[in-house]
């Protein structure tokens, strides 16, 4: 089969297609026949060696945490509740593990990685709901606000900050984010109850709204210190970034971590779920062939782009 890897760390230029050999599932495992793979921030550390020490396996080296495409194989023992071979299915895949990542014809993974996809989604409409979706779930969960509390959101215009506005109007939340101009429009769509313009004067723009303080803050275009002043005293803020600096006025740290998430079946099945009855947004900005993979990160970091690059197999 054919993956989009990398045999020397290096820029976008680095990702070529390979041949490999077909995986095969063992206990516990199914594979997923991959039709797409979303292109995310966090692989361009695995193609430049910033997540070399984290690897399992050696070259190519494969990125990719999310995809789309139909039950292939099931192995021995594992459960996949009503899911048939031909279904269409969605996974979170952590590419630093001995099977590599999402970038590929063919994926392995634990039968907890794999729920069905929305009904009437494309495979790159549904590929951008596994790791992204699964990470602003885990955002909220960790924070565990009640219904009524204010969440601010950074980077909300972003696949994560989106998510995480859409997951918190579900759970009652009232929501508060910064976008620029062009994406105003967007973020209001998403839900946002007030959205303030970014900028440095962020936080100052947050306590107009919540002269208290918010109760928590997701930190998606990682401001770190230049937000913490929007958050109230003893307050949270969440990190999708190793956090920096340092806390202030007993705020408290959510680090998230999504492969902690990776086997959770049935939160990824509800993200599912409520993406089929239109809750939440399975945003595309552009597809790619999988040979195509070094300008798909190309794009992905001349920045700009609103919704998910996405590869397609």
């Amino acid at each position: 089969m054919k993956v989009a890897g990398v045999r020397e760390f290096g820029g976008p230029q680095a990702l070529e297609l390979v041949e490999v050999p077909e995986p095969v599932p063992g206990p516990g495992e199914v594979r997923v026949r991959v039709h797409a793979a979303t292109v995310n921030p966090t692989d361009t550390y695995l193609r430049n060696g910033a997540y070399r020490k984290l690897l399992k396996h050696g070259p190519p080296w494969v990125a990719g945490m999310e995809a789309a495409g139909v039950l292939d194989a099931v192995g021995e023992g594992a459960d996949v509740g009503d899911l048939r071979i031909g279904d269409p299915v969605v996974a979170i895949v952590l590419p630093t593990g001995p099977r590599g990542g999402a970038y590929a014809e063919q994926v392995v993974v634990p039968a907890g990685s794999v729920a069905r996809a929305p009904s009437g989604a494309s495979h790159a409409e549904a590929a951008t709901l596994p790791m992204n979706g699964l990470t602003a779930q885990l955002t909220l969960d960790m924070l565990a606000l009640a219904p009524g509390q204010t969440l601010a959101v950074t980077g909300a215009a972003g696949a994560y900050g989106g998510l995480v506005i859409q997951l918190a109007k579900d759970a009652g939340l009232r929501v508060l984010a910064d976008a620029s101009d062009r994406d105003r429009e967007l973020v209001t769509r998403l839900g946002a109850d007030v959205v303030v313009p970014r900028g440095d004067d962020v936080a100052a723009r947050l306590r107009e709204l919540a002269p208290g303080g918010v109760d928590a803050l997701a930190d998606g275009s990682v401001q770190e210190a230049l937000v913490l002043p929007a958050i109230r005293d003893g307050g949270q803020i969440a990190a999708v970034r190793p956090f920096t600096a340092e806390l202030e006025r007993g705020i408290t740290l959510r680090q998230v971590w999504v492969h902690t998430y990776a086997t959770e079946q049935a939160k990824l099945d509800r993200l599912c779920r409520l993406a089929e009855k239109g809750a939440l947004d399975m945003r595309v900005a552009r597809t790619f062939p999988a040979a195509e993979a070094a300008e798909a990160h190309r794009v992905l970091q001349a920045g700009g782009t609103r919704g998910r690059l996405v590869l397609e197999f």
